[in-house]
């Protein structure tokens, strides 16, 4: 009488096992993977394109990045010298790319001649509208900068106020002299929401 093998000594069955083995080894490996954290820095509050950023404006914040590692902006990678390059909004993550250790924008600060918006706040992209002005008052208006951000917005409500809202722009160097020549000119400039004119 032939008897029958054990099934522990069929190869099968431990072919079965190491299968059975590799995959739960697998899924604990991915599970232990999206709990690990790493610390990035996030806007503390609107960051605008070419503000310093510093510390001050930023914390720390422990995420899952999974297949993201690296693309944001950690404690380690923060230095003197960096300046927002982009808007970087209150809570954001910081984006590597969104900083640099220079920047090719400016600030000026003109006296909007239209009321501004109350939905027109800091890091909202704006259009700088000018009228040169004319012996009979003022040529039709033209867009003067065409992709500046507000940095600051300043509402005087006195009743003795000269009228108007002063706002500080983010500009590309290249327009600063035609804002400043407008202004020096007495021209009438308007800061208008990007999509809300035309």
């Amino acid at each position: 009488m032939i008897r029958k093998r054990a099934f522990w000594s069929d190869a099968r069955f431990f072919v079965g096992v190491a299968l059975i083995a590799a995959s739960v080894a697998g899924v604990w490996g991915v599970v232990a993977a999206s709990r690990q954290t790493v610390p990035v820095l996030a806007a503390s509050s609107t960051i605008v394109p070419g503000q310093a950023v510093t510390a001050a404006d930023l914390r720390v914040v422990d995420v899952g990045l999974g297949q993201a590692d690296g693309v944001y902006l950690t404690p380690d990678g923060l230095g003197d010298g960096l300046v927002a390059e982009r808007t970087i909004g209150a809570g954001e993550l910081v984006p590597a790319g969104a900083v640099g250790r220079s920047a090719a924008v400016t600030t000026v600060v003109v006296r909007s001649a239209a009321d501004v918006p109350t939905s027109v706040a800091e890091g909202s992209a704006v259009e700088l509208w000018v009228a040169p002005a004319a012996d009979d008052g003022f040529e039709p208006p033209r867009v003067l900068v065409a992709d500046a951000t507000v940095a600051t917005v300043v509402r005087d409500d006195a009743v003795m106020a000269a009228g108007g809202t002063s706002v500080e722009l983010v500009v590309s160097r290249a327009d600063v002299a035609d804002v400043l020549a407008a202004v020096a000119a007495g021209s009438a400039l308007s800061v208008i929401p990007t999509g809300s004119a035309g």
